[in-house]
């Protein structure tokens, strides 16, 4: 199938590594340029190397209300037009709600929730017909996970803002989509499984639940978001789409 990926620009936050990444090689891989963002800009400029010609690795912090705008210009200045987004940031830090301090709450919300709204308002306030905007969320917006009490929080807000941007962009051809990884194999995975204190024995737990009986490859979730996200999708929006072996029980 053409995905109709070929010099389209995609923006990715938090994508010099894991789930990110692995999408923005999908991207590239059938034709799209896309430009990358990450903490530092030692690390943008190696992901985005390490992906060729057709990538631009850039330092942003999701929480600066200056990085959208300088962003979408990056994109155009270098590749001559924008497409769509994908606004993913890292996984707020896990803890229960009794653990959870004031001081977590009000990070994760700068970062995982109003600097993700900003980037889409920006975004939509840049794109043209046929546009699209995607948020890597979690399966925490169908059913909470123990011990991420902030993601449980904070994921399903951002579903919901996501629904009522589809409404609103929708009459202008602009698609927005939401992808929910599971358990995907990836650093942020790592870190779970040890807080567990036997990272093995975590995993087998956590495989049992899964109908696929394994932890996803990054590579199977950034081929199914790089879909969401190309012209091949251009019928889908306003919805929430799981990657995660099955492991969601609802409907």
């Amino acid at each position: 199938m053409d995905l109709g990926l070929t010099d389209r620009t995609y923006l990715l936050t938090g994508a010099t590594r894991g789930l990110g990444f692995a999408t923005a090689r999908a991207l590239v891989d059938d034709g799209a340029n896309v430009v990358l963002t990450g903490r530092t800009e030692e690390a943008a400029a190696e992901a985005a190397a390490s992906l060729g010609e057709r990538a631009l690795g850039l330092a942003a912090d999701n929480s600066d209300p200056e990085a959208p705008a300088r962003l979408v210009a990056a994109a155009r200045e270098r590749f001559g037009r924008f497409d769509g987004v994908l606004i993913s940031v890292g996984g707020p830090a896990p803890g229960t709600t009794d653990t959870t301090t004031d001081d977590q709450w009000r990070a994760a919300f700068e970062t995982v929730f109003l600097g993700a709204v900003r980037l889409a308002r920006t975004a939509a306030a840049e794109l043209d017909e046929s546009g699209v905007i995607g948020f890597v969320l979690s399966g925490s917006v169908y059913e909470p996970i123990a011990g991420l009490s902030i993601s449980n929080g904070l994921r399903p807000g951002l579903a919901g803002f996501a629904k009522s941007l589809a409404d609103e962009l929708g009459p202008r051809g602009i698609r927005v989509v939401g992808v929910l990884p599971g358990r995907i194999a990836t650093d942020r995975m790592t870190q779970l499984d040890a807080a567990s204190g036997d990272p093995e024995a975590s995993r087998a737990r956590n495989c049992a639940t899964i109908p696929l009986r394994r932890y996803g490859d990054p590579s199977e979730f950034g081929r199914a978001a790089a879909f969401l996200l190309s012209p091949a999708a251009s019928y889908v929006t306003g919805v929430m789409v799981p990657v995660d072996g099955g492991a969601l029980r609802s409907f």
